[in-house]
Formats: C-alpha cells, structure tokens, sequence
C-alpha cells in the first residue's frame, strides 16, 4: 500500500535538472493551480473537511496550505534574486493551518490566490538566465538552498497536495 503522507514519494533531488528537465518543472508549476482547482471542484463542504489520510490535514486545510507555502517559495526566490545567499525565515506550517482564515475561508479565495501568485511566479521564473538558477538563500533547518533545487522542491509540493486530494477522492468514490 502506498504511504498516504506521500503519495507520489518523498521529494528528493539528484541534482541540477538539464533545460529540458528545468521546462518540465516550470510546466508544473504553472499548471499547479489548475490542477489543484480540478482537484477540488464540485467537493462539498462536508467533503472539504474530510482528512486526506487519518490524522492528517483536512481537504480544506490542503487547498489553504498550498498558496501559504507557494506564498513563502516565491519570495524566497525573490529574496534570492536581489540578496546574497539571504537566510529566510521557515514558518510553521502546521499551526498556520489551524488559524481561523484556515477555517473560516471559502477555499476559491485560495485558489484564485493561487491562480495569481502562480501568474507572477511562472513569470519571474521564466525570466531567469542560466545562471540565476544557481542562486541560493539559507533555510535554517535545511542550509543552502539553489533556486533550481526549490523548482524542483514546488513542483514536486503541488503534484504532492494534488495527489492527496485526488487520491482521497478515488479511495471514497467522490
């Protein structure tokens, strides 16, 4: 049986992606927020606040968590971009998805949130010269990050979230 916390496996990274891997990746990231929308529609609210998995995030919780991490991913490549290897600041991600706009927010806020953020960060992306991709910044726990390897981190997270949503829905038949 396939472990429901990662559905399409844990996130590792072999290394720098060749430019065709790299397009792959940034096609990911662009099509995340459709995919993530597709995923979700027609869900009732009863099924949004359905765990993907026992003890695990609510469907709701999930939509809301991926701009909140997309969110933070953008700007450490911001922060990259304009800074030398800037130290970010990680956020704890579990207690961000117990907050009451958590709870409390339609999750279309969230997807066009997404659909937005993902405009500009495609964007920007897509802008970068070779050697932008080595950029980095400093994750505390994780050490330096080069913006290639966060590519790839993203378009691994969306797939990753996807999945558990979509994969919850083929198991109860939604």
């Amino acid at each position: 049986m396939t472990d429901l916390r990662y559905p399409i496996g844990k996130f590792t990274y072999d290394g720098p992606p060749t430019p065709e891997q790299r397009q792959e990746l940034l096609h990911q990231i662009e099509q995340a927020p459709a995919n993530l929308r597709a995923a979700v529609k027609g869900l009732s609210d009863q099924q949004l606040n359905t765990p993907y998995r026992p003890d695990g995030w609510t469907v709701r919780q999930v939509v809301h968590h991926v701009p909140d991490s997309h969110l933070n991913a953008y700007i450490r490549t911001k922060l990259a971009l304009t800074e030398d290897d800037p130290t970010i600041k990680p956020y704890a991600e579990d207690r961000w998805a117990r907050l009451a706009d958590t709870q409390a927010t339609p999750v279309e806020v969230s997807l066009a949130l997404l659909d937005s953020l993902h405009d500009r960060w495609i964007r920007l992306l897509r802008s970068l010269q070779p050697e932008d991709w080595k950029r980095t910044f400093r994750h505390p726990d994780l050490g330096p990050m080069s913006l290639e390897k966060n590519l790839a981190l993203y378009a691994w997270h969306g797939r990753h979230h996807v999945t558990h949503i979509t994969n919850l829905r083929e198991r109860n038949g939604w």
